[in-house]
């Protein structure tokens, strides 16, 4: 592993085994991949191509069968690591008796953060997502969308070094997608090493600097977006990426 690299896979393999006769249906077939520091990462892929299992392997939680996965220089699932790494699920959790102030302090105190650093930490990141009006109104009266902005903010809680996002813009609205893109290039700014799957090419053309595109369970491609879509138009990656997995 390089020193400027934070993500790496080196041949990984994993398989599903069904409850049913025990069947071993392969799911990620020898992927290797790395992000360097500082870099967003784009992983595209049919559904079912292996996208939501390769994250999750990073993050430690699933094994894989054989190979390796490294982040920030040590095996996946660390507990040191995990402490430097954000992560938002494509359909995350949320205590609906909660506030948002109060989920993202309980988020905070996980990371053994202080209780006058959760204060300022949560009012800057629920002003940043755009929720800073609604902080103390209980969950189960938040839309998905207001939902997924409150998980982009306690997938920055503990101000990481590397981001997971499976699916960032799943359930928003175009005005929050664009908030959220703004976001995401912001931290790219600022040199958090963003790793994110989506289905939604627009924005993994603006904000993404490589992909890879997985296909049924292998990596088939990978390639800098300045060599897919020089001109900024998305439909140059649609291209790109359709002429890989068809």
């Amino acid at each position: 592993m390089t020193a400027s690299c934070v993500i790496e896979a080196r041949e990984l393999f994993k398989d599903r085994v069904s409850s049913f006769l025990l069947k071993r249906t392969p799911v990620l077939q020898s992927v290797s991949l790395s992000v360097r520091e500082g870099e967003t990462y784009g992983l595209l892929g049919p559904n079912g191509a292996g996208k939501t299992t390769l994250l999750k392997v990073f993050l430690g939680l699933l094994r894989a069968d054989r190979g390796d996965a490294l982040v920030l220089g040590k095996p996946a699932g660390d507990r040191e690591v995990l402490g430097q790494i954000g992560f938002l699920p494509e359909n995350p959790y949320f205590y609906s008796h909660l506030t948002a102030s109060e989920f993202l302090f309980l988020i905070g105190r996980l990371f053994a953060m202080s209780k006058n650093d959760l204060i300022d930490r949560s009012r800057h990141l629920l002003d940043v997502v755009g929720l800073a009006q609604d902080a103390d109104k209980p969950l189960h009266k938040y839309s998905k969308g207001m939902l997924q902005r409150l998980g982009i903010a306690q997938a920055l809680i503990n101000n990481p070094r590397v981001l997971f996002l499976d699916e960032p813009m799943s359930g928003l609205d175009p005005i929050g997608r664009k908030d959220v893109r703004k976001i995401l290039g912001d931290l790219r700014e600022k040199g958090t090493t963003i790793f994110f799957n989506s289905h939604l090419l627009p924005d993994v053309n603006e904000l993404c600097d490589r992909i890879g595109i997985l296909n049924c369970g292998k990596l088939v491609a990978e390639n800098e977006i300045k060599n897919v879509s020089g001109s900024g138009d998305y439909r140059d990656l649609e291209e790109y990426f359709l002429s890989c997995v068809n």
